[in-house]
Formats: structure tokens, C-alpha cells, sequence
């Protein structure tokens, strides 16, 4: 008896001392491959860059969680959802979120959501990238100061804004066939889309945006962001948006 409760207890020993050393070891955030969706009329937008590409102010795995994970699960819902209607697949997200209102009850819940995330990231892997960064060019630039006052106070309005977002959402600048910019945060995924607005630029302000390298440093990740903004990309999509072209 005495020696089997020695080899008992030597055992539990171990075993505290192994949970131990896992829990004192730094965490590795391990993944798999991201399941591919399903077929259908909806589709994850290839990026120009590679994850690690942001580096340092957005991290590769963030990115790479982001993209493969968050982005594909909303296509995954959308192109599901479409199986069952045939409406999705006859219209671009646009012409869907534009047109929100007047879907069937039973797919206006997944369009909001799955097609205004879709939307939204498709918007954003578009306008940043490396290398970039610094104070906008050309037209948005001129826009820019004439609409909202400026680089620097632009820059601090999206912050405050980005900041005040309870929860998660994001923070936009919408854009007018006349080339009038304003801003503006929405909740969720809600996209301007829904309100028939063009979206000229915009920041994702959901935790799994940044917490994996900001934890809750929220402010501090909005004024990295800054250095991934990819101006050039947002003056062809000013362009665009003053010849009616502008999509998501």
C-alpha cells in the first residue's frame, strides 16, 4: 500500500509539474488548413500581397486568420445561403446590400451580415499595402482637406470615431458621385452599401483586427493603421466613385 501511494503521488507530481510548464510556455497560435467554400456565385477576393506583407504594424498571422478564416466564413454563409435562393446569385453584393429592404425575410439576416462582411473586407485588402503609407496624393488629397479639414484632423476624426464604436464595426469614408467625402462609423458588418453609399476607404475595428498583436490597445492599432494605407489604391477607387463605378 505504501509503496503504490508513493508511485501515486510521484505521478500526480508530474502531472503538475508537465501543466505547469505548458501553462509557463509562451502560447504558439497553431492553425490548420482554412476549409474551402463552397461553390457558388460568391467568392474570396485574391489579395496583392502576402500576409506577412504589413509587417510590423499588422501582423502575418492576424492577417492570415483574417483573410483565410473571418473573410471565407462570410463567403461560406453567403454562397450557403445561396443553395436555397436563386435571387443571391443574380446580383453583385452591391446590387444585395443596396437592395437589402425589399430581399426575403429568410435570407436578409445572412446578407446583412455575411454579404456586409464580405463587402466590407473585399474593400479592405484593396486599399492597403506595403510600402505605404504617408500623407494621400493627388485628388483624395485635395478632397480630403476641402471636406474634412485636413490630414491631421481627418486623421484624429477617424480615430475619435473608430474609438467610440461600442463592440465591433467598423469606421468609413464615404464618397459621392461628385467626389464629396464624409464619415462615418457602423456597427457589425453594416456597410454604407446599405444605404446606397459608395465606400472610398474604411477600418475594421472587430478585436480579430488586431488583438493578437494590440490585445485591447484599440487607439494604438487605429494609429498604425495609417501606414498600410495604400493611397494610390484609394485615388483609382476616388475615380472610380465620381464615374459611377464604384462597387464595393
Amino acid at each position: 500500500m505504501t509503496i503504490a501511494h508513493t508511485t501515486s503521488r510521484r505521478t500526480l507530481l508530474g502531472f503538475g509539474a508537465a501543466a505547469f510548464a505548458m501553462a509557463a510556455a509562451p502560447r504558439v497560435w497553431a492553425q490548420t488548413a482554412a476549409p474551402a467554400a463552397p461553390a457558388g456565385p460568391f467568392s474570396l477576393p485574391k489579395r496583392a500581397y502576402e500576409a506577412a506583407a504589413l509587417e510590423p504594424h499588422i501582423d502575418a498571422t492576424t492577417m492570415d486568420i483574417h483573410y483565410t478564416r473571418h473573410h471565407a466564413a462570410f463567403v461560406t454563409a453567403l454562397n450557403n445561403a445561396a443553395k436555397d435562393h436563386g435571387v443571391l446569385a443574380s446580383k453583385p453584393i452591391n446590387e444585395l446590400l443596396g437592395d437589402i429592404g425589399s430581399l426575403p425575410d429568410a435570407v436578409r439576416v445572412p446578407i446583412r451580415n455575411a454579404g456586409g462582411g464580405h463587402a466590407n473586407h473585399s474593400m479592405f485588402w484593396e486599399i492597403m499595402g506595403p510600402g505605404a503609407g504617408g500623407a494621400p496624393t493627388g485628388e483624395v488629397a485635395a478632397a480630403i482637406t476641402k471636406d474634412l479639414g485636413g490630414f491631421d484632423k481627418f486623421k484624429a476624426d477617424f480615430e475619435a470615431a473608430g474609438l467610440r464604436v461600442f463592440g465591433s464595426g467598423w469606421v468609413f469614408v464615404t464618397v459621392d458621385k461628385a467626389g464629396k467625402l464624409a464619415l462615418l462609423a457602423k456597427p457589425n458588418q453594416d456597410s454604407p452599401l446599405m444605404d446606397k453609399q459608395m465606400v472610398l476607404l474604411g477600418n475594421d475595428v472587430w478585436e480579430h483586427a488586431y488583438y493578437l498583436k494590440y490585445q485591447n490597445r484599440r487607439a494604438d492599432y487605429l494609429k498604425g493603421w495609417w501606414n498600410v494605407v495604400n493611397w494610390a489604391k484609394v485615388n483609382e477607387r476616388y475615380a472610380a466613385a465620381k464615374a459611377g463605378k464604384l462597387t464595393v
